[in-house]
């Protein structure tokens, strides 16, 4: 037997007796292989990795439970596999700003790594699917497989690259804007899982989204029902459709809510006559 596959099965009994908190977590019966957590993550796997050498459990968490909290000991890596959560940091006075909204493929539990602590928390928006990386086990597999290692490292680069962009975004643009590119970054988001970009249920609520892009829930909500008005998208409680994707990723902010309701008219007219698409640029530079 090799040692990899040693080291394997001893992580799998690890993994279960690590898993104490049975109350709120459900222990999963599924595992994954190295090939399946690579697929996963979107890189390649080793060549001359073995199917049967390390295999990585499921746990199942229910929509509203915790998958690490505030300084908690750091010795995991979680990737999800289903469902969709949202990453926060708490203050001091018990105030909770919003981080991301991880999703299938995403990696979380990296801020552990600095000070073998978590600095935030994750929690399950709905049941999900996770996948868990021992840390150790990370480790060991890197120094055998080097390549595993440099592809891990681009993955958690990745991760760091869309919270700068999303920094950016927040420095850059106003309030309707934020809100706008936020959805479209979604819908882009579903269309790589290979679900619909273009229709999708909001999993988090407004306050939390308001939270996200550093905006109230009043600003979200009023947001929402102009673009709804104007036709960019519509709104069904958390169901949004993006009805013109261009015009919400060129949008720089709202007209006056006179000027929307002259221009709700004539898209309104264009949609009867089915002539919309034939003006969406015309709709974009109306509202730059």
């Amino acid at each position: 037997m090799s040692n990899l596959s040693t080291l394997s099965q001893s992580t799998r009994f690890t993994d279960i007796a690590n898993i104490s908190d049975s109350a709120w977590r459900q222990q999963g019966s599924l595992w994954s292989n190295l090939r399946q957590v690579c697929d996963l993550l979107s890189i390649a796997a080793p060549a001359t990795a073995d199917d049967e050498d390390t295999v990585f459990q499921h746990v199942r968490f229910k929509a509203g439970q915790r998958i690490h909290r505030i300084g908690q000991a750091f010795d995991t890596l979680y990737i999800v596999n289903s469902g969709f959560l949202k990453t926060v940091h708490i203050d001091e006075y018990g105030n909770e700003q919003v981080l991301s909204f991880p999703m299938k493929g995403d990696l979380l539990g990296i801020d552990g790594i600095h000070k073998l602590h978590y600095a935030s928390e994750a929690i399950a928006l709905s049941d999900c699917d996770m996948i868990l990386v021992p840390y150790k086990t990370f480790t060991s597999l890197g120094r055998v497989h080097v390549e595993l290692e440099q592809a891990m490292f681009s993955v958690m680069s990745r991760e760091i690259v869309r919270e700068q962009m999303m920094i950016s975004m927040l420095s850059a643009l106003s309030a309707e804007a934020k809100v706008a590119r936020f959805l479209t970054n979604l819908g882009e988001r579903f269309n790589q899982m290979g679900y619909s970009g273009r229709s999708f249920n909001l999993r988090m609520t407004r306050q939390e989204i308001g939270s996200y892009l550093g905006l109230t829930l009043e600003t979200v909500s009023r947001t929402l029902s102009a673009l709804n008005e104007l036709g960019m998208i519509s709104v069904e409680q958390r169901e949004i459709n993006l009805i013109d994707p261009v015009a919400l990723k060129t949008l720089r902010r709202l007209p006056p809510a006179k000027a929307r309701i002259k221009v709700s008219e004539k898209v309104t007219a264009l949609v009867n006559k089915n002539l919309l698409p034939q003006w969406n640029g015309e709709l974009a530079a109306a509202l730059n």
